[in-house]
């Protein structure tokens, strides 16, 4: 196993050369850890020649505290060495940082570990930094960690124009395979902000084939709903649970390699699900109670995914082929989530996350699973092409 060194890491290792003498604004959350687990706060904190000014926490808060759609207020963080801010409030425009927030830094580090999912908003975060930032001719220095779900595959389909959201901030492939370093590239170019410079520490030793559990690296919490690397794994494809009634595991140990609802037969969902012989993963029966958000304190029935090969699973694929078929067994029962979701009320949660209405209306108009797949192909190929302008490793 190798041990890669990430942006901070390398930054930590330089005593902070590049910034010292600034005035420094801090976008960070408790992922944001060295090799020896110590916080970015506190290395910046503490690091010689640089003042931090302002602390800046995204969704879940600055201490990971808090659960999805949930604000924080920047009166909720204690004990910290500098003004809080959150880009996370209850409102859409508390999502962006405000010029007068901004004033009085020089540089505004970006150091947030993505999951590799266009839906997960800590890289909606870091664009929205991006468009307020630039322009004001800040530079902002984005410190680089792996995707943990390796940088060679993409998967899903592309953002059409109306449905950008918090959760689809930008037109990328739901598994777009970028660093957040990579991503802050593309946004600056495709964006064509400035006049405020993107500089990137890159990770050392990281390869594009390598998952997480390959670098060598603590897996430190990014949100409460992300305990291991396996729940990354799944989560590309699993979060399109959140577009529905069905539980996609919340309030349970294993979010989102479980899902289910109290109507539903798991041995049948199971024996169907496995009848499909989708690459690398396997279903078993599961029974679940969640504690707490949907079908709270009810017993579910569902399946628990069990990947077996990760070179060859595709998770966005799999989860459009067990919502189909959860909503076929569902009947009557089965509904699309249909309340405000990050801020937006229309279109509806499940067009958000796959980027359109395409899918769902496909799915109700009977069209099978795999004809609807089929139309992501040329997309991800478009968007293949797109990422190589900004590929920091081989």
């Amino acid at each position: 196993m190798s041990q890669v060194q990430t942006g901070l890491d390398l930054l930590v290792a330089q005593r902070f050369a590049p910034l010292r003498g600034k005035r420094v604004g801090l976008v960070t959350h408790p992922a944001a850890v060295d090799a020896q687990f110590r916080s970015a706060v506190e290395l910046f904190a503490n690091a010689d020649g640089v003042k931090l000014v302002t602390i800046f926490g995204p969704e879940h808060g600055l201490h990971g505290q808090a659960q999805d759609l949930i604000g924080v207020a920047a009166n909720e963080v204690k004990s910290v060495p500098a003004a809080v801010y959150s880009l996370y409030g209850t409102t859409a425009a508390s999502l962006r940082p405000t010029a007068e927030q901004l004033n009085g830094i020089d540089v505004l580090v970006i150091d947030l570990q993505d999951v590799g999912s266009r839906y997960y908003t800590f890289q909606a975060t870091m664009r929205y930094c991006l468009e307020v930032a630039l322009p004001l001719g800040l530079l902002v220095m984005v410190l680089d960690r792996p995707n943990p779900l390796g940088g060679i595959v993409v998967e899903g389909p592309a953002l059409r124009a109306g449905y950008d959201s918090f959760v689809g901030a930008h037109d990328l492939a739901i598994r777009h395979g970028l660093t957040v370093g990579e991503l802050a590239m593309l946004y600056q170019q495709e964006l064509k902000l400035g006049p405020g410079e993107v500089r990137v520490i890159a990770c050392e030793g990281w390869s594009r084939r390598d998952y997480f559990d390959a670098t060598g690296l603590p897996w430190v919490l990014p949100s409460p709903n992300m305990p291991t690397l396996e729940t990354a794994v799944v989560y590309p494809g699993q979060c399109l649970i959140e577009g529905t009634n069905l539980s996609e595991g919340r309030g349970t140990t294993r979010p989102f390699e479980i899902c289910g609802a109290p109507w539903l037969d798991a041995n049948k969902l199971a024996n169907k699900m496995n009848a499909e012989k989708l690459a690398g993963v396997t279903f078993r029966p599961a029974w679940f109670r969640p504690t707490f958000q949907k079908h709270a304190g009810k017993d579910c029935g569902g399946v628990q995914l069990h990947v077996t090969d990760r070179s060859v699973f595709q998770s966005v694929r799999t989860s459009l082929a067990l919502l189909a078929t959860m909503r076929e067994m569902s009947g009557d029962q089965f509904a699309w989530r249909t309340e405000v979701y990050e801020f937006v009320s229309n279109p509806i949660a499940i067009d958000l996350l796959f980027g359109s209405d395409r899918e769902r209306t496909q799915m109700e108009a009977g069209l099978p699973w795999r004809k609807i797949a089929a139309a992501w192909e040329s997309e991800e190929r478009a968007f293949e092409h797109r990422r190589h302008a900004v590929w920091m490793y081989s």
